[in-house]
This record gives structure tokens, sequence and C-alpha cells, in this order.
């Protein structure tokens, strides 16, 4: 049985993509900074809590903690928290967006690797987006390119390019991104539209379960690799 860890699995992809591991045999650690959100989640799931929140060392440090002594490894990451900012473009708001959206990712893989490495196939699998790609946002024939969220856009390039370096620094452990596809989710939901979270979701378990012969340092949709 595979034990994994979803950041911000409360709602959305995260929480889609907890049904559907929970569905292949996987114990799965949801997390959520609101204990009582998170807990009303892993309940609907039949998946396990654990209080975490990326932005904060101490809360990060206690979650893997309690993963490692309840099941001493983790072979599966999936860095799914995130936010989009509030549409202002300022010094605090772009520390919170990057904190979240790329800090968070270093504290969370940092604290999991000890764990991982207890793993025989540890995977880790970073929900980035295409619109932090310059080969997207350049591109008119993509819909990043018509999209104004500067800070959101480059903290996603943040999370885009730690995954690279990761899998280059820690060759036995995979290490992968990926672009989920426009979904109706809350981060969109001032933009409205997209297609279900369940959709999406299933790239992020593609990656999630990939063999120990699987790639690793690449950025990819359901339909493969992108360019970055």
């Amino acid at each position: 049985m595979s034990v994994t860890l979803i950041t911000g699995a409360n709602k959305g992809i995260g929480f889609e993509t907890a049904r559907h591991l929970l569905e292949l045999g996987h114990a799965v650690y949801v997390d959520a900074r609101d204990v009582g959100r998170g807990e009303k989640a892993a309940a609907a799931l039949g998946a396990r809590f654990v209080q975490l929140d990326v932005t904060d060392d101490a809360s990060v440090i206690n979650a893997l903690a309690a993963i490692d002594a309840a099941e001493g490894r983790l072979d599966v990451l999936v860095h799914n928290a995130g936010i989009l900012g509030n549409g202002v473009t300022d010094g605090p708001t772009a520390l919170r967006v990057f904190d979240t959206n790329g800090v968070g990712i270093v504290r969370v893989t940092e604290a999991a690797l000890p764990l991982l490495r207890r793993s025989a196939n540890p995977t880790v699998v970073t929900v980035s987006s295409s619109a932090g790609s310059f080969w997207a946002v350049n591109n008119p024939e993509r819909p990043e390119f018509h999209l104004s969220v500067p800070l959101y856009s480059a903290s996603k390039s943040a999370a885009t390019m730690l995954t690279v370096q990761y899998a280059k620094s820690q060759p036995a452990v995979g290490f992968n991104a990926l672009e989920p596809g426009f979904t109706a989710i809350d981060l969109t939901a001032a933009v409205g539209g997209g297609r279900p979270p369940a959709e999406s979701a299933r790239t992020v378990v593609r990656l999630a379960t990939l063999g120990v012969d699987g790639p690793t340092g690449t950025f990819q949709d359901e339909a493969g690799e992108l360019p970055w």
C-alpha cells in the first residue's frame, strides 16, 4: 500500500486526486490549514487527516513527523496547495503568493525527503501551471496568452523550476510537474468556466503512479510532456 500526502486536499483537484488514489488502494493523508474543513474532507473521502499549512515551518514539520510515526515512510507527495493572489500586484501580495506557491514546496519537500527515501518508489508531483510557461504565455493560440496574473504566473514558473532542480539533485526520487488544464475550482471562480476537478485530477494520478523507471524532471499535461 502506497502512503500518500496531498497538500491543499480539502477541495478541488486535491480532493479528487485523493479520491482516485484511495480507489487505487493508497493510504491517503489529506491536509488543510483549517482543521474543521480538513477533517470534514477526510471523513467524506475515507482518508486520513493531518493539519498542515505550507507557509508555516512548524506545521509542516509536525505533519511529516505524524506521518513518520504512523507509517514510517512516504511514497507519494503531491504539491497541490496554491493561491492566485487578490489581483493586487504589490510587495505584500507577492510575498504571500510566493510563500504558498513556491516556498511552500521547498518547506514540504525538505521535510518529506527523509520519509521519501525510505520508499521503494518515491514520487513527487507538483500541480504547476502553464501560466508560468514562456512557451504558453507568448503563444496567442494558448489561453494563457490572455491571462494577466503576474504573481501567480511567476510563482508557478518557480514551482516548475523547483521540480526540475529537485529531480537533478535527488535522482532516487521521481519529480514531475503538471499543467492540470482549465478547471472549475475556487482559484478560477472569478474567470468562470472550466472542467470538473475530477477530470484534471487524472493527470495528477497518472504522474503519482509512475513506475520506478518513469520520467523525472518533466512538465506535463494530460497529453504528455510540454515545452516550458
